[in-house]
């Protein structure tokens, strides 16, 4: 289990996060939640080295995550960041091969296993046609599968993405969410940040809601839709459907 305890976290020498506690349970999809600006992506990025910890400790699996190599860090727990100031202008199978940097020598040489976990990667997103088309060449949804693949292949067991459906069409959001879905099915921690609250309710089995820069609630999507802490946080209506093919959820303003 991942988990943060009396967590204080800083960005760029200014204070964001102070003394916050959350764990996120195995094999499940977490996604937190809340207002811009409340502190989501600091939160996580402490996993990644984009925010400083001025205090407090993260476990995985009971052990320090901090103390770790950063090469250990890298086989045990993913990060697929939202931002990207520059594409690659390398093809595709080049940057999924990146995924298996951790697990290689000094000369970067891979081996039988390791393209087998890329081409893997490359099937799993939908991706083997594109395997030799330049990065920078892609349209959004397709270059976010290719950043998804190479995550895929790091072939670790936590997985973290930050708002990895922001500025996709809605059928391009749907197979980056239904990836994400299969992971969980296949055993793997998931902690995603969404926007979309009807996509975070309904695909999550655990909700973080962050804001203020505080922590204000945390449970299964039911337990914070029941106790209307949600609508209170974001100043909307939540209304709940339910037909033949599931339930639905739709945010009113």
């Amino acid at each position: 289990m991942l988990r943060f305890e009396n967590i204080t976290l800083s960005c760029d020498r200014t204070l964001i996060i102070e003394n916050v506690s959350v764990e996120f349970p195995d094999k499940a999809i977490t996604t937190v939640i809340g207002p811009n600006g409340s502190g989501k992506t600091t939160l996580l990025q402490a996993l990644n080295g984009s925010s400083t910890v001025n205090s407090g400790k993260i476990y995985l699996d009971d052990t320090d995550y901090l103390a770790m190599p950063p090469r250990k860090r890298a086989q045990l727990l993913s990060f697929l960041p939202q931002v990207r100031s520059t594409l690659p202008t390398i093809p595709v199978k080049t940057l999924v091969e990146h995924g298996r940097f951790p697990y290689l020598g000094f000369s970067r040489k891979m081996g039988s296993e390791d393209r087998k976990i890329v081409a893997a990667a490359l099937e799993q997103a939908e991706l083997t046609d594109y395997a030799t088309q330049s990065v920078d060449t892609l349209s959004g949804g397709v270059r976010q599968r290719a950043f998804l693949a190479m995550q895929l292949a790091q072939n670790c067991d936590y997985l973290i993405a930050d708002e990895p459906t922001t500025y996709l069409d809605l059928p391009s959001q749907k197979k980056i969410l239904s990836i994400y879905s299969k992971l969980r099915d296949a055993g793997k921690t998931v902690i995603l940040v969404l926007h979309d609250l009807t996509q975070a309710l309904q695909i999550s089995d655990y909700i973080v809601l962050v804001d203020n820069q505080k922590i204000i609630a945390s449970g299964k999507p039911e337990e914070l839709i029941n106790s209307g802490i949600i609508e209170q946080v974001f100043g909307i209506k939540l209304k709940q459907f339910e037909d033949a093919d599931g339930k639905y959820i739709v945010a009113k303003v």
